[in-house]
């Protein structure tokens, strides 16, 4: 897998990305290692030159950075765990490394989106990491095998809202860690 094929390949052509993903190995440290280490690195890294441009202390922003980053395989991992546990109930199969695939594979734009961190005033922009849950909606057919339609619309949707509480108490989590609140 070619990171920079991929990326441009999810994004732009996500209906004819996800079958190649679906027939790859869905090997998690393979996938942590070679996909998320990286993409997850982008909103840590921005998001640390924003914050030390706010006015942070570099010891500040770093611990920020590097909780941001480490919880990102935490979240990527969690939200596997739920696609996966919800795929009966939406005539899915379960198949816990196809799960990890789309977790990883569909947040890719919501960790392209750190980019606008850079800029604090441009943070709104990250708005379009959204687009991370139309990736969601068009993986789970041919990963998790869920039917096309009412099922699936469903399926994303119980899985956007469990990654949206997810979110959340991670973050929250996060705020607990370095000592002020985040939300």
């Amino acid at each position: 897998m070619n990171l920079i094929e991929r990326v441009k390949g999810i994004i732009l052509t996500p209906k004819t990305e996800w079958p190649i993903i679906a027939a790859e190995s869905g090997d998690t440290a393979y996938l942590f290692q070679n996909y998320v280490a990286y993409l997850a690195a982008v909103p840590a890294v921005c998001g640390f030159i924003g914050t030390l441009l706010i006015g942070f202390s570099v010891v500040t922003a770093l611990i920020l950075a590097v909780i941001n980053y480490l919880f990102a395989f935490v979240i990527v991992y969690v939200f596997a765990l739920v696609i996966n546990a919800l795929a009966t109930t939406f005539d899915g199969r379960k198949d816990f490394e196809s799960a990890l695939k789309v977790a990883i594979y569909s947040t890719t734009p919501f960790w392209l989106t750190g980019f606008f961190l850079l800029i604090p005033r441009l943070g709104f922009l990250r708005i379009l990491g959204l687009y991370s849950f139309y990736l969601l909606w068009t993986g789970l057919p041919p990963l998790m095998k869920s039917p096309e339609g009412n099922k699936t619309i469903g399926y994303a949707v119980a899985v956007v809202v469990a990654a949206i509480v997810i979110y959340i108490v991670i973050d929250a989590i996060v705020g607990l860690l370095v000592g002020f609140p985040r939300l």
